[in-house]
């Protein structure tokens, strides 16, 4: 009998172990940037709605990241369009996760609650049970893979947590994590949703082991799902064979596209990268599109310098009386070009998740290359 999680051996000189060292030597750099907690915490939520744009368009879903910012509900299922709760749903899910503690296990219900918050309120891409591991066969279309008969899924699903949740050794943990997303995939353990519940999984196992301990540094993955659907499909099905060949091709595939996004993680950390090139460029871009005055322009890039401001911060940019300072910041604020901090109600921080500077953020993305080349054509 096939032993569905053991892992494979590896040449020492193959391009996977090779792969591997580098996501190594790049998770030695994860938390130890300077970028100000609320900027990357808002990155972090930018990367969210990516992330869930990518997710639903390996499905069919062909809503724009532009067209996601724009039309994104304050709360999944706040919309009658379906492929907008789509990707609602799937970011909820996210943050769902972001809220859990990362050092707990995965579970069964954890599981399930993720298929019901991901599935809630769809029909096309909905499920009849949502949060329920299904209770019939099924196929998978235009795949070989017949997933294993519907009685045998909870004790599947059994042995593939235990799997998940297993400590492993630093250079063991990516290919767990490869394999448990083939598996969860390979297992199929809902009628529908499953490609999206597995890679809400797969963050879920990332925060646990590669981002353990580094709060908010988790971003979800892009490249690897993202930069080619076909390739992604094509490498998951490689390892249906279950054999050792299979799997490790899936591996090499899975390895490579989390090291190009740690890499570029990393980068995201560099405060001087940040204002550089990504949040400075798209504030003057709101200055060029006459969206801010040059007063609102000078306001907003104080905030990105100081990460967070009070009205009083402000007075060399905006003299006069405390009461102008505190309209201008309530006016940027109505605008979602501010928003409240953490530290209290009277501090400010960008708002680089939602409203007008979110689609210069993610056109700044795109020029750095951070995002997929499956949105080259949004």
């Amino acid at each position: 009998m096939t032993d569905l999680y053991r892992l494979p051996s590896l040449s020492f000189d193959s391009d996977l172990v090779a792969a591997l060292f580098e996501v190594e030597r790049l998770r030695a750099d994860i938390g130890a940037g300077d970028t100000p907690r609320d900027t990357y915490q808002e990155l972090h939520l930018l990367f969210d709605t990516v992330m869930s744009v990518v997710s639903a368009r390996i499905e069919g879903n062909h809503t724009t990241v532009y067209e996601a910012l724009d039309r994104m509900p304050a709360r999944s299922g706040g919309t009658h369009d379906e492929k907008i709760r789509e990707i609602a749903n799937i970011v909820a899910a996210a943050h769902h996760i972001d809220d859990l503690d990362p050092e707990l296990p995965l579970t069964h219900a954890f599981v399930r609650d993720l298929h019901a918050r991901t599935v809630d309120e769809l029909s096309r891409e909905g499920d009849p049970t949502p949060g329920s591991y299904r209770q019939v066969d099924v196929s998978i279309t235009g795949s070989a893979h017949h997933p294993p008969t519907w009685p045998t899924v909870h004790a599947q699903m059994s042995s593939l947590l235990e799997f998940a949740n297993a400590d492993r050794p630093m250079h063991e943990q990516m290919m767990q994590i490869a394999l448990a997303h083939h598996r969860f995939v390979w297992i199929h353990p809902f009628r529908n949703g499953n490609g999206r519940v597995s890679r809400l999984f797969t963050y879920a196992m990332l925060r646990r082991t590669i981002f353990a301990t580094r709060g908010f540094s988790a971003l979800n993955p892009t490249a690897v799902f993202g930069n080619d659907r076909a390739a992604y499909i094509a490498a998951l099905e490689a390892a249906d064979s279950l054999t050792d060949d299979g799997t490790t091709a899936w591996a090499s595939f899975f390895v490579s596209g989390i090291r190009d996004d740690i890499a570029r993680l990393v980068k995201l950390q560099e405060r001087k990268h940040v204002e550089d090139l990504l949040v400075g460029p798209a504030l003057d871009r709101l200055l060029r599109d006459s969206l801010i005055s040059a007063v609102e322009h000078a306001i907003l890039r104080s905030v990105m310098i100081h990460g967070t401001v009070k009205a009083g911060d402000l007075a060399d940019i905006v003299p006069g009386t405390p009461s102008v300072r505190s309209r201008l910041i309530r006016e940027l604020r109505d605008r979602r070009l501010l928003q409240q901090a953490i530290e209290g109600p009277r501090f400010y921080r960008l708002s680089l998740s939602q409203g007008p500077l979110a689609p210069r953020i993610i056109r700044q993305l795109d020029a750095l290359g951070y995002l997929p080349r499956m949105l080259s054509d949004d």
